[in-house]
């Protein structure tokens, strides 16, 4: 954990161009100072690009001007598009897909941010020195399709679909301004990864049939070891999931949740816990989920439709964990994204999550909860604590979703509406909406960064 504060999530903002963009809070104060909240770094589903942009507010308006980032590859919108991104300190790591298996371009990019981070004590600030720059590209016919980008611990890890592998992104030598990357093979087709204490890395195969249904592959990740990678299986397989806490892994196949110890040890049949989720009543199909959020010792996610759709919890730390439930009740046409957990600058632990449109025009919503009320360190008593109709999505494949960024802050977050081409400026704290940004475009993927 870093000593100053690096946030980020997937949305993006499209804006025009260093085209100003000015959002007045509904009380009137006298102007003030104006100041840096965040480093903005996004991508522009329509033009398949990033641009970046400082948000900055005086005590009555808040101001956004866009920018292209220098030495962006260009992409065919058609066929290419970019996928996750992660940061790393003052970085930032894209990955880039493409409609055919890898073989038009696809890889990833790095981004020097321009950001050089201040001592000040027991903390740092964040000073915007010059505008970020692509320092690295790694784009041809021979990086395997990534879809899913991770970063655990000091590396950040790439999966490379189409070589049933993944790459190792380590950052540049004090001497140097080369990142360093390593390919490794394990996992394959849609590959979901989980790395342990910079030692183990469990990729998964996404197969739902044939030798390779549930399986896991363990590659080690110390340097020098002499050990291969292994393999085991898990009960059921289309594995799309997984993410580590408190020593132990977490898988999401086709039914339910799969935990093991991440100590990097040969897994048996009878070690691996299961964690039922439930079925759906009509069809008796289980519930499942797709991807994880952690916070502290936590585990989170969502699973369950209509109204069985819920917030799963699990505590990582205990010998063997078990599932809490929280009901959101989600309308036909909605579907619950993945919660994005932070400590509010208030102490408060919060989970957001947003119930997006699922082939129809039914109005979509943040759902705001509450995780620890009594602040006993157990979420068992989790509850919705609000709601805010958010602006239309533009949903197409794995894109185009709302997404939310965390300002460095820790008091308010930006959440992108794609479809109508803004980004609201929402208070952790109870849900008002502090500013309406009109961006244009269609805004998707973002990161911030500040402190």
């Amino acid at each position: 954990m870093k000593s100053y504060w690096l946030c980020f999530s997937w949305c993006a903002i499209v804006v025009g161009l260093s085209m100003p963009l000015l959002a007045q809070q509904t009380k009137e104060q006298p102007a003030g100072k104006t100041r840096t909240l965040a480093r903005l770094v996004w991508q522009d589903k329509e033009s398949q690009t990033l641009r970046w942009g400082d948000l900055q507010r005086t005590d009555n308006e808040w101001k956004l001007v866009a920018s292209d980032v220098p030495g962006v590859p260009k992409l065919d919108t058609e066929t290419q598009s970019y996928v996750q991104m992660e940061p790393f300190e003052t970085s930032l790591i894209a990955g880039i897909h493409d409609d055919d298996k890898g073989t038009i371009g696809s890889g990833w990019i790095a981004l020097d941010l321009g950001i050089e981070m201040e001592a000040h004590g027991d903390h740092f600030h964040a000073r915007f020195v010059r505008q970020p720059k692509v320092v690295h590209t790694q784009l041809d016919t021979n990086q395997g399709n990534p879809a899913h980008v991770y970063r655990y611990g000091n590396r950040i890890f790439i999966a490379n679909d189409a070589k049933n592998g993944f790459t190792v992104v380590a950052p540049p030598m004090a001497s140097s301004t080369k990142w360093n990357a390593t390919f490794h093979s394990g996992g394959g087709n849609h590959i979901t990864l989980a790395a342990v204490a910079d030692q183990w890395c469990y990729a998964t195969w996404a197969d739902r049939e044939g030798e390779n249904t549930g399986r896991v592959d363990i590659i080690p990740m110390a340097s020098g070891s002499s050990q291969g990678g292994r393999t085991f299986k898990l009960p059921s397989g289309g594995l799309h999931g997984a993410t580590t806490n408190s020593g132990k892994v977490f898988f999401a196949p086709s039914d339910g949740i799969c935990m093991i110890n991440g100590d990097g040890k040969d897994v048996s049949p009878e070690s691996i816990q299961h964690i039922s989720l439930g079925a759906d009543a009509e069809s008796g199909k289980p519930y499942r989920t797709g991807a994880f959020a952690n916070q502290r010792n936590w585990v989170l996610f969502q699973y369950g439709t209509g109204a069985e759709a819920a917030l799963g919890m699990i505590d990582a730390s205990k010998p063997k964990p078990s599932l809490v439930r929280l009901s959101i009740p989600t309308e036909d046409g909605l579907s619950l994204s993945t919660p994005e957990c932070i400590t509010a600058s208030n102490g408060k632990e919060v989970a957001w999550l947003i119930q997006h449109r699922r082939g129809s025009e039914k109005t979509e919503k943040l759902i705001a909860v509450e995780l620890d009320p009594n602040g006993d360190k157990n979420f068992i008593d989790a509850k919705v604590s609000g709601t805010l109709e958010l602006g239309p999505s533009d949903i197409e494949g794995h894109s185009g979703m709302h997404e939310i960024a965390i300002l460095p802050n820790r008091r308010a977050a930006c959440i992108t509406n794609p479809g109508d081409g803004t980004v609201w400026i929402v208070s952790l704290a109870n849900l008002e909406v502090l500013a309406k940004l009109s961006v244009g475009g269609s805004p998707t993927r973002v990161v911030a960064f500040g402190g």
